[in-house]
């Protein structure tokens, strides 16, 4: 066979590579949406709780013999989810169909849970409603009160007296050993920190009557204290304590080490390191902790009843005398068959709701700061140690004379 050889001629330029020119408009591609609701799946939930409720009511109404409204909510969620699931599935396929019907039931959850915690806020309130719209219900104690008496007489003064003296010695006394056992166990790795965390861990499910009964065993009848309101306060906290150390545990655990090891690396001193950037850094999430804690302590009942008693009588002495407390004068006045008395257990335990709230405000509003973020005071502090380390600085330094040294005797 013969080869033919082409060859390229001698003065032809470099090859050049030729582009097809675009289009004068570029086809943009839309955004594409990847959260929300859409118009199919608004109609798809409305279709399914039409369908559900329309089912279950023909079931509870007239085909079976069910009662109660706690079965018939459980009824209709399952089968709104059984609806909801269905439409879905004719219109998309089968990964998006399980990410539909996921992210359903857990809002649909979320919202079941709200309902529940408004009805039992709600209740609460009205069934207490007649006896806290009286002033003498704030300000006055149950000693010459008896359970027939109208609603303009005695109050819960003394139970809330007490709860605030409770509350405040057993978190003075939890916080600190609580912010100090967490510090421990994030700075001392070890086998004892380990052995520590599981006891915490494990203390986390202690039963509140335990904890009552030790206080009892130990300040009652060894030492002889007598039933009081500190006694009530150290079995508060020794039921609070595992949560405190437990929850800040948790949360310095969050703070980057790469702070820890920049203060480190500046010259700065373990202590220092810990105090000045470790715990401002996490002081948000440790005043969660101590909202836990004081939530925990602040309803609590059994401890509250073995160590502190029952009384109706204002008693200022945490060290002398039984003390009230509002979870435990509710407990208390709604087993009375009176209708003032159970006004007045529901109105106690609308005033405790009351004062949680408030001691969260005041929690988050203390520690609700991010690190590095000063008050109004601390702004004017700062300001006028600036000042001062102004006025120091442009002060002239006064040249030393001469021979001074060697004149002196």
């Amino acid at each position: 066979m013969q080869q033919v050889e082409t060859a390229a001629p001698r003065d032809a330029g470099p090859a050049t590579t030729t582009v097809p020119a675009r289009p004068a408009q570029a086809n943009r591609q839309g955004r594409r949406r990847t959260s929300g609701l859409r118009r199919t799946d608004t109609w798809a939930i409305i279709g399914a709780f039409a369908a559900g409720g329309a089912t279950t009511g023909v079931l509870w109404t007239q085909l079976g013999p069910f009662t109660g409204i706690v079965g018939w909510v459980v009824a209709t969620w399952i089968v709104v989810v059984l609806c909801y699931a269905g439409l879905v599935s004719l219109d998309e396929n089968r990964a998006v169909m399980r990410d539909r019907i996921s992210s359903f039931v857990v809002h649909s959850l979320a919202l079941v849970l709200l309902a529940a915690l408004v009805f039992v806020i709600l209740y609460t309130f009205s069934r207490g409603w007649r006896a806290m719209v009286h002033l003498n219900f704030y300000t006055e104690d149950l000693r010459t009160t008896l359970a027939t008496d109208p609603l303009t007489k005695g109050g819960i003064l003394h139970a809330i007296v007490g709860t605030l003296i409770e509350l405040g010695i057993a978190l003075g006394i939890a916080v600190p050993l609580g912010l100090i056992a967490a510090v421990y166990l994030y700075e001392v790795p070890g086998r004892f920190t380990r052995f520590i965390r599981t006891v915490v861990e494990a203390m986390t499910a202690l039963p509140d009557i335990i904890a009552g009964l030790f206080i009892y065993a130990t300040l009652i009848l060894i030492f002889h204290l007598g039933p009081s309101g500190f006694a009530a306060a150290c079995a508060l906290a020794v039921t609070i304590l595992p949560i405190i150390i437990r929850a800040a545990d948790v949360v310095l655990r969050l703070v980057p080490g790469s702070l820890k090891e920049a203060s480190l690396a500046l010259g700065a001193s373990r202590w220092r390191t810990t105090w000045h950037v470790l715990l401002p850094t996490a002081r948000s999430g440790l005043a969660t902790a101590v909202i836990l804690g004081a939530a925990r302590a602040i309803g609590e009942t059994a401890p509250v009843l073995l160590t502190a008693g029952s009384t109706g009588y204002l008693n200022l002495d945490p060290f002398h005398g039984a003390m009230m407390s509002l979870p435990l004068l509710a407990y208390t006045q709604v087993q009375s068959p009176e209708p003032n008395e159970i006004a007045r257990g529901f109105g106690t335990a609308s005033a405790l709701l009351i004062l949680v709230l408030i001691l969260f405000i005041i929690t988050r509003i203390i520690g609700g700061r991010g690190p590095g973020e000063l008050t109004a005071g601390g702004y004017r502090r700062r300001a006028a140690a600036s000042a001062r380390d102004v006025r120091r600085m442009s002060r002239p330094t006064p040249s030393p004379v001469f021979g001074q040294e060697e004149a002196a005797p």
